[in-house]
């Protein structure tokens, strides 16, 4: 897996590509959480659409479990925001339709929520896509 990492005002947009590998998406979530802190950003857009793979269920489960654990980890060292919000853009299979790792993140304490389109992900994110000017930010519909 590789990630490409893009700064922009406010909001950290990296892309994943390449075959989906926990270990790897482990890591992977790692730099992007350094990124986050460096560059002190409280919107992170990750657009997995070039990943491929089939995760099994139980990959969801503890990916799910180390992202909530890791920025809990990153908020207790004082160096990301506790409303930091994680927008993931993926295709299925990658994207799971019962949303497991996202329900078992959110349980921890993690703001996070999956699309299937980065349109919807960056309304939620509080970032109207440049063709909806009038999308609104997107913050009456977080839970976070």
């Amino acid at each position: 897996m590789l990630i490409e990492i893009h700064p922009e005002a406010g909001l950290l947009n990296v892309v994943a590509m390449g075959e989906f590998s926990l270990e790897e998406a482990k890591h992977t979530f790692l730099q992007m959480l350094e990124a986050v802190a460096l560059h002190k950003i409280e919107r992170v857009l990750l657009d997995g659409r070039q990943l491929v793979g089939e995760p099994k269920t139980i990959e969801r489960f503890y990916y799910g479990e180390f992202a909530a654990r890791s920025v809990e980890d990153f908020r207790e060292r004082g160096v990301i925001y506790r409303t930091t919000r994680f927008a993931y853009v993926l295709s299925e299979p990658v994207l799971d339709p019962r949303r497991l790792g996202e329900v078992v993140a959110a349980n921890r304490g993690m703001c996070v929520k999956a699309f299937d389109n980065p349109a919807e992900a960056l309304h939620w994110l509080g970032r109207a896509p440049a063709s909806k000017p009038d999308a609104g930010d997107g913050a009456e519909e977080s839970p976070c």
